[in-house]
């Protein structure tokens, strides 16, 4: 069976969107002002590795996404 193939402007669109559910996500569950969150989430680890292709992040889905960056977030306090 071949290997599924994503172009790389795909795959970056794909990964834009994970970031724009994740992060109104968060919002909601912070009360923190979206914009902000997304500063925030950009500049993590989580957000790191969202765009590191060979983590295959991008697999799981906003809402585990959401709880990976908030439990990153937890462990900083």
């Amino acid at each position: 069976m071949a290997e599924l193939s994503i172009s790389k402007e795909r795959l970056n669109y794909t990964i834009d969107l994970l970031v724009t559910m994740a992060v109104e996500e968060i919002s909601a569950f912070t009360g923190n002002d979206s914009k902000e969150v997304l500063a925030d989430f950009l500049a993590s680890k989580t957000g790191k590795a969202l765009y590191d292709e060979t983590t295959k992040l991008w697999w799981t889905g906003p809402s585990y996404i959401a709880e990976m960056y908030l439990e990153e977030i937890a462990l900083k306090q």
